[in-house]
């Protein structure tokens, strides 16, 4: 997979398919499906035409580049939105864009997208241009609702990860680098690996869940492994420490500070709860590792 700009581009005839594409759901693999070049935002482009009312994010970039790949896009091409982007019209875009720097031959788009100027575009402007031709997908329903990234991740945020990742076509999956934490879960019999969430994405309701777990950029776990993830603020105690997410994972016993972890979310196993002894949390704990175990495997 090759991931470029539009200035490192060179002008050759592409298959394009074009959106944010945030989570690279069901939807999204509908527009993708046949293209050889995917066309996308970053950062999302209400986040600088309307920061007020932009969205917390499904994948990051990296996520975004493995599932395109995974599904046989050969280029990944990012258009760092600004405002100076978001002035160029409707055909600025077609004109400069995807037949100009891409010499696109054919566009696949989602039935609702918009794009140029006060998002004046949309599937009938791409249509009319006879220098390519342009393939409009329809929304998909699943159990007969739309399939969307808003309608995902207010799944994640009330913890239903399991149905996100049915939606999504792979589990839900975040990252983050592992920090030190107050040791707590080492006492408990149980060390963690501990990553604070990132406002500018998205986060699973407070819970606790069976995930797999692996380290990105050469980290000590290639594989992934099951682990019990707890994310929340941590009830039976008095810590102080605001929300955290913290990782146990299963059969592994090694130094994570500063790796990458990746967790890909399996099922959500409880919500988070306050217990009236610490010997009533360790022995859920037990439990939920089981429970982990048998689920991610």
């Amino acid at each position: 997979m090759k991931i470029t700009s539009l200035a490192d581009l060179q002008r050759r005839p592409r298959r394009v398919a074009v959106g944010t594409f945030d989570g690279v759901h069901l939807g999204h693999r509908e527009v993708i499906a046949g293209a050889d070049t995917m066309l996308t935002f970053q950062p999302h482009p209400t986040a600088v035409v309307q920061p007020e009312a932009a969205p917390r994010m499904l994948t990051d970039l990296p996520r975004k580049a493995d599932l395109a790949a995974s599904l046989g896009v050969q280029e990944l091409v990012v258009i760092a939105f600004d405002r100076d982007f978001a002035a160029r019209s409707a055909q600025q875009f077609i004109d400069d864009v995807l037949v100009g720097a891409l010499g696109a031959t054919h566009v696949s788009v989602g039935e609702n997208f918009r794009f140029g100027h006060k998002a004046l575009g949309d599937a009938d402007l791409l249509r009319a241009d006879a220098r390519f031709d342009t393939r409009v997908v329809q929304l998909q329903e699943v159990d007969g609702e739309v399939v969307s990234s808003s309608h995902i991740r207010g799944l994640v945020l009330g913890g239903a990860v399991e149905y996100a990742g049915h939606l999504l076509g792979d589990p839900f999956t975040m990252s983050g680098e592992v920090v030190h934490g107050d040791r707590r879960g080492r006492e408990l019999g149980y060390p963690t690996a501990n990553i604070v969430p990132d406002a500018a994405y998205v986060t699973p309701g407070h819970g606790v869940y069976a995930a797999l777990a692996r380290t990105l950029d050469g980290g000590p776990v290639q594989t992934a492994i099951p682990a019990a993830v707890s994310i929340g603020v941590r009830p039976t105690f008095v810590t102080g420490r605001g929300e955290l997410i913290e990782a146990y994972l299963l059969d592994f016993d090694g130094d994570l500070y500063g790796a990458t972890l990746q967790l890909a979310f399996c099922k959500r196993l409880r919500g988070e709860k306050r217990f009236e002894t610490v010997d009533a949390l360790i022995d859920q704990m037990a439990i939920d590792v089981q429970s982990a175990r048998a689920i991610c495997v």
